[in-house]
């Protein structure tokens, strides 16, 4: 489909003295549209969308400040390019005019090709300003789309998940996907996804296969997200949330029954030892038992490991 042609509303009370413009600017691949006054030029842009309006200052009734005024009183109209014209060749009405929301002014009587060259000037501008809000709104959806990744696989306890996006970028990555990448491929670029994973659901190297599934969104495939499992992998944390735990408390047992301490808990999980007695604590109580070596030994039955 073509873009609709780009329209100039041109507002006064005797367009007829325009003639010249008009043409000039119809010529110029622009669709014009006349109002003959500011009541007429709202009821006009409420029918049509409008790109930009030359305004006549000097209209008996609502004068040209107050049909600007109205305008912008209009939140979709906001940003329309607005040239005053005005055949008062006097500083403080332009003054006046910029502060009612006018873009720039013409002085009458006008000269065709400078108008022609301020309209597309404002027109170029106004296309300049609204490719940049798409684009900014593109970034804003795609940081949204990005944080909540985030979000949801930061609760992803070990789980191997990644984020890469269509270049190749990793923008997120659980600390079981770096450690498995590094595992399998200690060669790849860090913050690059692995050329080798890039096509394939199954990957072999010397430590072992590795699984992926790939997650996009439908028609959308700026960002990937990648799940990584080792086949025949022990079973890790995610597996104890089944006891009723929440995914950090689930983190704890499992070193927990590995024989760590609650201070080296707390280093491999990046929290203060304060954080893990109190999380300790809660999944003592969650489990119904009184000591980590009973904690420890619900564990293995699901881990299905001897405790160290």
């Amino acid at each position: 489909m073509n873009p609709p042609p780009t329209t100039v509303l041109v507002v006064d009370d005797t367009p007829a003295n325009l003639g010249v413009v008009l043409e000039l600017l119809g010529d110029a691949g622009l669709r014009v549209l006349v109002a003959e006054s500011g009541p007429r030029a709202i009821e006009v842009m409420s029918q049509q969308a409008v790109d930009l309006v030359l305004l006549d200052v000097m209209m008996p009734g609502v004068d040209g400040f107050a049909t600007c005024e109205r305008i912008r009183q209009h939140a979709e109209w906001a940003d329309t390019p607005i040239i005053f014209m005005t055949a008062v060749d006097d500083p403080a009405q332009k003054v006046r005019a910029l502060a009612a929301g006018a873009v720039d002014y013409i002085s009458k009587p006008v000269h065709p090709p400078e108008v022609l060259a301020r309209v597309r000037t404002h027109l170029d501008l106004q296309a300049a300003r609204r490719a940049l809000q798409q684009q900014n709104e593109k970034l804003e959806a795609e940081i949204a789309v990005r944080l909540d990744a985030e979000a949801q696989l930061a609760q992803s306890l070990d789980r191997a998940l990644l984020v890469a996006d269509r270049e190749g970028r990793v923008v997120f990555s659980t600390l079981r996907a770096t450690n498995l990448l590094h595992k399998h491929l200690p060669w790849h670029q860090p913050g690059r996804l692995p050329p080798e994973l890039a096509d394939t659901e199954r990957y072999v190297s010397k430590a072992g296969a590795l699984l992926l599934h790939r997650f996009t969104k439908r028609g959308d495939d700026a960002m990937t997200v990648l799940y990584l499992i080792e086949e025949h992998a022990p079973p890790g944390p995610a597996e104890l949330i089944k006891l009723g735990l929440t995914p950090r408390q689930g983190e704890v047992l499992y070193w927990i029954s590995q024989s760590k301490t609650n201070g080296e808990i707390a280093i491999i999980l990046g929290t203060s030892p304060r954080t893990i007695d109190k999380h300790v604590e809660q999944l003592l109580e969650r489990l119904g038992v009184e000591n980590r070596l009973a904690a420890s030994a619900r564990a293995n039955d699901i881990l299905r490991v001897l405790p160290n």
